[in-house]
C-alpha cells in the first residue's frame, strides 16, 4: 500500500483514509501505512481525524500527557501540544482528543485547513484517519484538504452499491481517489491459497 501511494503521483503527501461502514479496518490500515511510511525512513504523521468514534487512543505510547485534534481545532490549545512522538522512529501522531459536541463543523473550521497546511512543511507523508463516509460527512470534508483519498472495506460486508456512493463521495470531493483496500479477506474460504507461493517469489 506505502508503494502503491508514491507510485500514485508525486505530490501525494496527504492520504485520508475512510470507510463505508465501522468496523472495517480503516484505523488499523490507517496505522500500518504510517508505520510503513515511518519505517522506510520517511518523517510520518498519522492524524486521528475520527473525532466522533476514535479507536486509536492507546495505539502509541506517548511519552507525556497531550491534548488532541479537538482541543486544536476548537482553538482550546496549540497544536505543538497535540503532536507527539511514539515508540516507533519517524512517526508522529495527532490523537483525536475529546468527544466534540459540533466535530463537523470543527473540521469544515479554518484552523483544519492551516493545521493540514502548516503540518505539510514539517513532515514527509501525513495520513489522515477519518469517520466511515457511508455514515457521516466528515470524511469527505477532509479529503477536500487532502491530496488523495483511499476506501477500506471489509470483505463480504459492505454492499456493492454502498462502496460505489462511497466511491462516487470521495470522487465528487475533486482530489483523486486512489482506490479500494480489500479488508479481512478470508484467503483459505476463497480457495485463492495458491497465490501464498509468492512468499517466495525470486528466491533460489
Amino acid at each position: 500500500l506505502r508503494t502503491n501511494i508514491q507510485l500514485s503521483g508525486n505530490n501525494l503527501q496527504v492520504s485520508s483514509i475512510t470507510s463505508v461502514k465501522p468496523g472495517e479496518g480503516k484505523s488499523t490500515t490507517s496505522t500500518n501505512i504510517a508505520w510503513a511510511f515511518a519505517r522506510a525512513g520517511y518523517k510520518t504523521l498519522l492524524v486521528d481525524a475520527d473525532i466522533r468514534n476514535s479507536v486509536m487512543s492507546g495505539v502509541f505510547k506517548s511519552r507525556e500527557k497531550i491534548t488532541g485534534l479537538t482541543e486544536f481545532l476548537s482553538g482550546t490549545t496549540d497544536l505543538s501540544h497535540g503532536l507527539c512522538d511514539t515508540n516507533v522512529e519517524n512517526l508522529f501522531v495527532v490523537q483525536a482528543g475529546s468527544i466534540s459536541p459540533n466535530p463537523t463543523a470543527l473540521l469544515q473550521s479554518e484552523n483544519f485547513s492551516t493545521m493540514i497546511d502548516t503540518l505539510r512543511k514539517y513532515f514527509d507523508y501525513i495520513i489522515v484517519d477519518t469517520a466511515p463516509i457511508g455514515v457521516v460527512i466528515d470524511a469527505a470534508i477532509v479529503v477536500q484538504k487532502c491530496d488523495a483519498s483511499i476506501l477500506v472495506v471489509e470483505a463480504g460486508v459492505a454492499k456493492r452499491r454502498e462502496v460505489q456512493k462511497a466511491k462516487s463521495q470521495l470522487e465528487q470531493t475533486g482530489k483523486p481517489f486512489l482506490g479500494v483496500v480489500l479488508n479481512k479477506f478470508d484467503i483459505q474460504r476463497e480457495k485463492y491459497g495458491s497465490y501464498g507461493g509468492y512468499g517466495n517469489y525470486g528466491k533460489r
